[in-house]
Order: C-alpha cells, then structure tokens, then sequence
C-alpha cells in the first residue's frame, strides 16, 4: 500500500506542479482557458497557488489525506469547467487537459480512500 500511494501521490503532484508554470507566467492557453472561463487573472492564479498548496500536501506525508481532498476539490472544478464551458477538447490539445484532469482525480480520490483515516473530522469515523 505504501508504494501505491507514494506512486499516486507522485502521479498527481506532477501533474499539477507542471501546470504551474504555464499559470504563473501567464501562457496563452492559460490565459485563453481563464478568459474563457471569465477569471482571468485573478483565477488562473488563485488556482495555481491551490494546486501548488496541495500537491506541498501530498508530498509531506503527515498530510495526504488532506492533499487528496483538497486535490479532488481542486481538479473537479477543472472537470466542470471542461463540461460546461470549456468542452473536452481546448484548442486542439486533443483532450490532453481534461484526460489529465480525469487522471488526477481517480488517482486523488484512491489517495483519498487509503489515507481516509487521516482526514480530519471524518477520518475519525473511519477509525
């Protein structure tokens, strides 16, 4: 269990580490997405600073559990973004984002379920 959730834990925090770059400088297609989306800029870099929180919790591990939960937060308002307005494909990526988004969150939510006893207030009905 050990090795799946540090493999998971890796998979996810990549994955949202290597979007920060393209947030915090302000890409085009970052921007395009939050213009889209009617935060530019105060949400692509809300968001950012979210992800980057998490993924520092995800890879401490007294904090995984929290990490996970804050990273299913954080990519199901990716998903819905994807299914309301933005659509799976954006730009001609061929889904890329939102297949990565998918990614992170079937991997956050069985990080979520084996570290489930350390989340705070209902980690203590799973005891």
């Amino acid at each position: 269990m050990k090795t799946l959730s540090l493999f998971l834990r890796l998979v996810v925090a990549a994955i949202l580490l290597q979007t920060l770059y393209f947030k915090f400088t302000a890409a085009p297609e970052s921007v395009y997405i939050f213009t889209t989306l009617g935060a530019e800029p105060w949400g692509r870099i809300g968001s950012g600073i979210a992800e980057l929180i998490v993924s520092a919790l995800l890879l401490w591990p007294r904090t995984v559990g929290i990490g996970a939960v804050g990273a299913l937060g954080v990519i199901s308002g990716a998903i819905l973004s994807h299914f309301t307005k933005l659509g799976i494909e954006v730009q001609g990526d061929g889904g890329t984002l939102f297949y990565l988004a998918l990614v992170v969150f079937v991997c956050s939510l069985v990080l979520a379920w084996l570290h489930r006893r350390e989340i705070p207030v209902v980690g203590k009905i799973f005891a």
